[in-house]
């Protein structure tokens, strides 16, 4: 198996989409560069939150939530349109990987500024987006090496979303109460340290498999 198993994939709207994308002639390259696009709105919102008063605050950590899933549909749409829609490329593994690893900077370590109150917030958010650029350097070495792509989590890709998602939405409601957004600290924490587990799980699987040929 070398795409990740994601039970979206199979939705009709998304297929609808992605379908449309493709007689729209829209090349899978572009859509998986806009998936950066939308992590950057993200990141954006992250990082004028704290600057805003708590109603705008709140405001801006739902908009960073609702821009997430934008960059899931874009990862969805442009494998099915470069399988299914037959445009794969020579360059579509690079312009699928390198973007997601970008998203992920963007958007973790802008989460690490969204705190001013917590110190220690910033280096969390480095620490998240190192560990997640990590997760995809092992499976890609242990295809490399030969073995079958791990796209297993705790944390994978979609989980990080997920987990950094729901901390936007529980900081909106922190921030209209007038509270600090503790929830992106816990949420920075939750990702990093199921980052951490993740390397490990893939790497231990890995190991086995080629040492099992």
């Amino acid at each position: 198996m070398d795409r990740r198993p994601i039970a979206l994939r199979d939705q009709s709207f998304v297929r609808a989409i992605a379908a449309w994308l493709v007689r729209a002639r829209v090349k899978p390259n572009h859509v998986s560069l806009l998936s950066v696009g939308f992590s950057a709105v993200t990141a954006t919102c992250l990082v004028l939150a704290p600057l805003a008063e708590p109603i705008w605050r709140s405001i801006a950590f739902l908009g960073a939530a609702a821009f997430i899933p934008f960059r899931g549909l874009c990862n969805l749409c442009d494998g099915l349109m470069a399988i299914e829609g037959g445009l794969r490329t020579r360059t579509g593994e690079i312009f699928n990987d390198l973007p997601d690893r970008v998203s992920d900077i963007l958007v973790l370590v802008a989460a690490g500024y969204a705190i001013p109150q917590v110190a220690w917030a910033p280096g969390l958010g480095w620490l998240a987006a190192l560990l997640a650029a990590l997760t995809a350097y092992v499976r890609v070495l242990g295809a490399a090496a030969g073995a079958a792509p791990q796209f297993g989590g705790p944390m994978a890709k979609p989980h990080r979303m997920v987990a950094l998602g729901a901390a936007c939405l529980v900081a909106s409601v922190e921030s209209a109460v007038g509270q600090p957004a503790y929830a992106i600290a816990g949420g920075l924490a939750v990702v990093a340290a199921g980052c951490a587990v993740t390397i490990i799980c893939r790497t231990v699987r890995i190991v086995r498999e080629l040492e099992a040929c």
